[in-house]
Order: structure tokens, then C-alpha cells, then sequence
């Protein structure tokens, strides 16, 4: 089998039982409205239970005490039973316990209520489904720099640029497995029939890196402070350390195209951690069997950019990258 052994986990597990309870009847899950008008901000994370950044963020904005100014604030703690589970030395299987959390988002595979994942999503829906605004907060199973992902929304894209960072943002249409929760409802809605709706899901970095919790920090900050719920000197004063740098400029990446998984012996021919930018068709960057064996697997068109490689869940029908075209954003 080649998969490669899991990566050292150097940030911490975060210490969330005094905030287990939530403060809404659903564990894990806390709001509060400010009585005056705004949006309906959420911001979640733990959709899988070894993308412990996300935890970290959400930690540090209850321990700060963080509440909306404007409209109305969620925070969710997502599959706290897949966080569990964790084990720094085998991380991967944390990620969930039955299915994938987020690929369970349409009404139907929620009315279904036959796994833990579909009844735990059948439990946050509301609180999704009244969201305005909303931020999902995950990690990668390699290192890789940050990556925001925007869906095919231009509202979507246009908040990515105000926010001025990550660096990267990657314009894809979703996921073949099952529809994210960040596409759930209105927020999968082309922008002429989605209103004042807004979702991003970022990708923090490796899972153990501890930048990623540095990164999940900036963009709940940034993301606060564009939806007008809070403002910036209020953010500043109670999170201080969380704002970074803009990012020195932003790429586009669009998806368009990816290769998938026949077996678990594929191979890349290099480390690849995302981002190479291949100037040729036609390069080959990868085998099905094996190591110099099978098929090889080329890159699409020139300037060709890698999304996510990973041969760390590599199965048949597994997609182990997605193909890109980089642009560079107008600030």
C-alpha cells in the first residue's frame, strides 16, 4: 500500500470541555443576537475531528469573551464525536467516525438519520440554515500554504478579495462525494437568487502545523470584521496577536479538472504539497501503479497549478489532485 506514514503533530490538542455544553440545548454549539440589526454570522469548525485549529480559533473567541455588536453570532463545535476519537500518533482516523460530516448536506441525506454524521448534521441544519454569513474552518492532511475556497459564487470571490488574505483562492464547484456543508441551502444558490448570503471554507494548513491555528485566527478575525457583526477596534482590543499581514497579493485558481485514484498504490513522481505551477502539457506528474509503473498521469494544459496532492486516502475513485488555472486577483 503507499500510503505514507502520518506526519508529526505538533500543535496541541485544545481543551474544549468547558465549552462542550453550548449554550442552545445542541452540545457544542453557542449563539447569541445582539438585538440590533446585522447579519447571521456563523463560524464552525471540527467538521472533522482532527482539524484541530478550527477548535483553537473558536476556543480563544469564547475565552475572549467575543460577542456580535450587530445581528447575531454562531459558533459550532461540529463532530465532536470524531474529535473524540483523536490520537496524535494515527490523526487520520479522527477525521470522522461513520461517513464524512461534509459530504452529508442536502435535505435528503439528512431526513436519512442513519449515520452519526447525518444525525449530527440533522442537529446544526437550523443553525446553518439561518446563517447569513458563514465560515467553515479546516485543515489539510499535508503541509501546504493556505488555501480559501470560494465554490463558483462571484459574491463568494468578492469577499475572498476584501479579506485580502490567504494568498491562494481556489475557485472550485464543490465535491463529487457529496455537497459541503459551505454549498448547503441558500449558500449553493446562484448569486441573482441567494440574497445576502456569503460562504468561504478555509483550508488553515497541515493539521498539525501550528500556523494553521495562527491562520483559522486571522480569518475568523477578517471575517468578522467584513460582515460588519463586530467592529475592527473592538476585534483588535480582545483578540490581540490574531491579525496578520495582508497576503502580498492573491492567485485565482480555478478548478477544472483533477486526477483520480484506480487503487491505493498511486504515486506522484515528487513530494508535490500543492501550488507547483508545471509550464508544459503534458508533464508527468504521477502513476496508478505504483512508482514508475501503470499509466502516468500528465498535466492537463501549460501553467497547469496542483490543489491539494495527497496519496494519504488514495483508493480507487479517490481524487489525490485537483488541476488549476492561476490568475492574479485585482486588489
Amino acid at each position: 500500500m503507499n500510503r505514507p506514514p502520518a506526519l508529526p503533530f505538533a500543535l496541541p490538542l485544545p481543551d474544549i470541555a468547558a465549552w462542550r455544553a453550548g449554550n442552545t440545548g445542541v452540545e457544542g454549539v453557542w449563539h447569541w443576537d445582539s438585538g440590533q440589526p446585522g447579519r447571521q454570522v456563523a463560524i464552525s469548525a471540527l467538521i472533522h475531528g482532527n482539524e484541530v485549529c478550527g477548535a483553537w480559533a473558536l476556543k480563544g473567541l469564547l475565552e475572549a469573551g467575543v460577542r456580535p455588536q450587530r445581528g447575531a453570532l454562531t459558533l459550532m463545535f461540529c463532530n465532536l464525536a470524531a474529535f473524540d476519537r483523536f490520537d496524535a500518533a494515527q490523526h487520520d482516523a479522527a477525521r470522522f467516525v461513520e461517513q464524512d460530516l461534509n459530504r452529508q448536506w442536502t435535505p435528503e441525506r439528512i431526513a436519512a438519520a442513519d449515520t452519526l454524521e447525518r444525525r449530527r448534521a440533522a442537529a446544526l441544519a437550523p443553525f446553518v440554515a439561518r446563517a447569513d454569513w458563514l465560515l467553515d474552518l479546516h485543515s489539510m492532511h499535508e503541509p501546504s500554504a493556505p488555501l480559501l475556497l470560494t465554490g463558483v459564487q462571484p459574491r463568494n470571490l468578492d469577499l475572498a478579495r476584501r479579506l485580502r488574505a490567504p494568498e491562494h483562492i481556489v475557485i472550485d464547484a464543490g465535491h463529487q462525494d457529496g455537497v459541503r456543508m459551505r454549498d448547503y441551502g441558500r449558500f449553493g444558490l446562484p448569486d441573482d437568487e441567494a440574497g445576502d448570503t456569503r460562504s468561504l471554507l478555509i483550508e488553515c494548513g497541515f493539521h498539525g502545523d501550528p500556523a494553521s491555528r495562527t491562520v483559522a485566527q486571522d480569518l475568523c478575525l477578517r471575517f468578522l470584521q467584513q460582515s460588519g457583526c463586530i467592529d475592527a477596534a473592538t476585534l483588535d482590543a480582545q483578540l490581540p496577536g490574531w491579525r496578520q499581514p495582508d497576503a502580498p497579493r492573491q492567485w485565482a485558481l480555478t478548478v477544472d479538472g483533477a486526477a483520480v485514484a484506480r487503487s491505493e498504490r498511486f504515486a506522484f513522481t515528487a513530494p508535490f504539497t500543492g501550488l507547483e505551477v508545471f509550464p508544459t502539457a503534458g508533464t508527468v506528474i504521477g502513476h496508478h501503479d505504483g512508482p514508475g509503473q501503470g499509466e502516468p498521469v500528465v498535466t492537463p494544459y501549460d501553467d497547469c497549478v496542483l490543489v491539494m496532492p495527497s496519496v494519504r486516502q488514495a483508493r480507487a475513485g479517490v481524487t489525490v489532485v485537483r488541476f488549476a488555472r492561476r490568475a492574479l486577483m485585482s486588489s
